[in-house]
């Protein structure tokens, strides 16, 4: 008689207990015949850079390393084994107490490898290098980096100083990000081209024509046409001669999300109508000369080099026809487009995986260039690109803690268990629905079995609205499904919900604006096997704060088990997730949903010491403060209409009430995620007021100052 025949409601009188056992007894559908197998062999950090497909999307950044954490190659394929980093080893110096020799960062974290920007751009600049004087090409490439991906001063500092000798410049899209690159290429090359993109006015164009007065190489891209004539304006009023180029309205379009701003409908550039006109009033005005940029963008992410090479082909034909025009053109500006291989597949086919190398986009675009210039019979012209993405994502990785899961324990019932208990309480429908599963149970049919569960559950719940089931009830009727699934075998590997300590909104907004995938792994333990499936949820009040979609088409992530650390209060030991190739735009695109500031950041380089790499910056992330302030709240005078409020209701004549200001004056100061519970000071006020100090109105604005102030920082900590 088939197991399932113990929920027979009348004829088993023995039914609470049948239940109890109705899943050990049950036969489980029997897998698919498989080949017989020796005995698995032990899980090795191996198995897991197999697992997370570290090979695919890392390579030549990342690995896995023997002890089972992630390791950083911050020089690419060239890196030492002896010069590889241990990124677990850096979140732990980071987020260790002072005290115990750590820099008492709170997480989340970015850390940030400038050796990896580094070799970035080298390998940029290398790939053309090399593409150039294979296929004989008679101009050079100089690149420049759109602050836009990520305006970080660091970042962009780095950028100006390791691409100064090859004459590596920046694009700017606003009149803030063109202050800020202006001031620094004031320390790099002088052929450094700096392009201004993006819709102007008088003063942005005013400020690009100073910068030129500056024998900075600026160039204005004109957006619209109507921008032609606030430059011919501003210019002669400055008594500055531009040097202007404009941007085309190409055909080629690809499809895909990042391929919207391409095509004939796109945001940005000229119509061919459009240039033509641009370049006559040019001429009337006696500045064609003036003319010397082309510019164009066919997309980010481009995936595959048939599709680079169609659009450059085109852009090299109006380059051309602007040349028998009587332009003085110099430079073709490809844009951005240089994708990222997001989750290792090599696809041409998706919008996070690209199908070619930096070589192999080198040599379509400098092939493309010189087919139709040698065809033309025009001089071949510097080659320019705007590769934001593939410059910065590597270099950046977001750590973050996972600090609880979601359980899925077997039912525990409640004594006396069982539905007969209250089976005449059920509604008709309901009841018919608990016998027809008993003796579908009877037949061995499992499918009627959930059929006639998810029925009576439904039906359970509006009897609990109406108010005739009870709490207890409804909790023995869900128990009683959910043992029916165990049973036949449905509710084995269920997928945890593992609770992140960060903001998606805040620190992966492209995953919740539109769906972005990252590579998400953890980033030590990979020496142990993964055992359950999660997906990762954040802090934030809003059901969107989740990430439940995966690399490789994955709706769940494979997670270790959460272990306690042995401290008997409950604490678990910490588990660290990292973001990989999130470098690009994260930041600059991160809100304040739910008041949840930017993660903290270090800045991490290859070093000689005992640990392999140095701590040249650290930086703690904005504080409670520094959030409220963003929304034009004063925490100072917050502060003080809270202290006062302590005073009136709080002060009992002792000391309790100074410890309670100050201890909010410390959440004031604090960063908004959360913290371990011996870091509260409101809690501690209530045991002893020897931990604190007295914050006074002053010492109190001060302190909210420097925790945001770039003076906060650990110089050259050698971990």
């Amino acid at each position: 008689m088939p197991a399932l025949a113990c929920c027979v409601d009348a004829s088993v009188s023995s039914l609470p207990y049948a239940f109890a056992s109705w899943d050990s007894t049950l036969p489980q559908i029997p897998p698919p015949p498989t080949a017989p197998s020796a005995a698995a062999a032990p899980w090795t950090a191996d198995h897991s850079a197999l697992l997370y497909r570290v090979d695919g999307w890392g390579a030549p950044y990342f690995t896995v390393n023997s002890n089972g954490d992630v390791s950083v190659r911050p020089h690419g394929a060239s890196t030492l084994s002896h010069q590889e980093i241990d990124l677990f080893k850096v979140v732990k110096k980071a987020s260790n107490l002072k005290s115990s020799g750590g820099l008492g960062l709170q997480l989340p974290l970015i850390v940030r490898f400038p050796d990896i920007l580094k070799d970035r751009l080298e390998s940029l600049q290398s790939a053309f290098d090399f593409a150039i004087q294979s296929q004989g090409y008679e101009a050079h490439y100089q690149g420049v980096y759109p602050v836009k991906c990520n305006q970080d001063k660091f970042v962009v500092e780095d950028i100006v100083k390791f691409g100064s000798g090859f004459r590596f410049g920046l694009e700017a899209g606003s009149k803030p990000e063109l202050l800020l690159a202006m001031s620094s290429l004031c320390n790099g090359s002088p052929e450094a081209l700096l392009v201004c993109n993006g819709f102007k006015d008088v003063e942005y164009i005013a400020l690009a024509l100073l910068a030129r007065k500056l024998h900075l190489n600026t160039v204005i891209v004109l957006e619209q046409e109507e921008e032609l004539d606030i430059v011919i304006d501003v210019s002669k009023k400055l008594g500055v001669r531009p040097v202007i180029g404009l941007r085309a309205k190409l055909r080629t379009k690809h499809s895909g999300h990042f391929g919207s701003t391409s095509g004939e409908k796109g945001k940005f550039g000229l119509t061919t109508t459009q240039i033509l006109r641009v370049v006559k009033k040019l001429e009337q005005n006696e500045m064609l000369d003036c003319m010397q940029l082309l510019h164009f963008h066919i997309g980010s992410q481009i995936p595959s080099t048939a599709l680079l090479a169609d659009g450059v082909g085109e852009a090299a034909q109006i380059y051309s026809e602007l040349v028998r025009l009587g332009a003085c053109m110099r430079v073709i500006d490809i844009g951005g487009g240089l994708g990222i291989d997001y989750d290792g597949s090599k696809s041409p086919n998706s919008d996070v995986s690209v199908s070619y190398t930096l070589e192999e986009y080198a040599s379509a675009v400098v092939g493309a260039v010189r087919l139709v210039c040698d065809r033309k019979g025009i001089k071949h012209p510097i080659i320019c690109s705007e590769s934001g993405r593939a410059i910065v994502s590597h270099h950046s990785i977001l750590v973050f803690e996972a600090v609880s899961a979601s359980s899925h324990d077997s039912p525990q019932f409640q004594s006396p268990p069982g539905i007969e208990y209250f089976e005449e309480q059920l509604s008709d429908d309901a009841r018919a629905d608990y016998r027809n599963l008993c003796a579908a149970g009877v037949r061995g049919e499992y499918e009627n079995c959930l059929l006639y569960a998810e029925q009576l559950k439904q039906r359970c719940v509006e009897q609990f609205k109406e108010g005739s089931l009870n709490m207890e009830q409804l909790a023995e009727v869900d128990g009683f499904c959910e043992l029916v699934s165990k049973a036949i075998g449905l509710s084995d590997d269920p997928v945890r919900t593992y609770h992140m300590n960060l903001s998606v909104f805040t620190s992966i907004p492209d995953f919740w604006g539109f769906g972005q995938l990252f590579p998400l792994i953890p980033i030590h333990r990979l020496d142990e096997k993964p055992v359950v499936r999660g997906i990762l949820s954040d802090l934030t009040c809003d059901s969107d704060g989740k990430i439940d979609k995966f690399i490789g088409g994955e709706s769940s992530l494979p997670l270790h088990k959460l272990d306690a650390n042995g401290s008997g209060n409950g604490d678990r030991a910490a588990y660290y997730l990292g973001m990989f190739l999130g470098g690009a735009y994260e930041e600059a695109l991160g809100g304040v949903h739910n008041l949840f500031g930017g993660p903290s950041v270090v800045r991490v380089s290859q070093s000689n010491s005992s640990h392999g790499f140095a701590v040249t910056r650290a930086v703690p992330g904005p504080t409670c403060g520094d959030v409220l302030r963003v929304m034009r709240y004063e925490p100072e005078l917050m502060f003080q209409t809270l202290k006062h409020r302590i005073e009136e209701f709080a002060d009992d004549g002792g000391s309790s009430s100074l410890a309670l200001a100050n201890g909010l004056a410390c959440s004031f100061n604090n960063m908004p995620y959360l913290a371990s519970a011996a870091s509260c000071s409101l809690t501690a006020a209530g045991a002893s007021n020897g931990g604190y100090y007295y914050c006074s109105d002053e010492s109190f604005a001060s302190s909210g100052d420097a925790v945001g102030a770039e003076d906060e920082q650990w110089s050259y900590c050698i971990a």
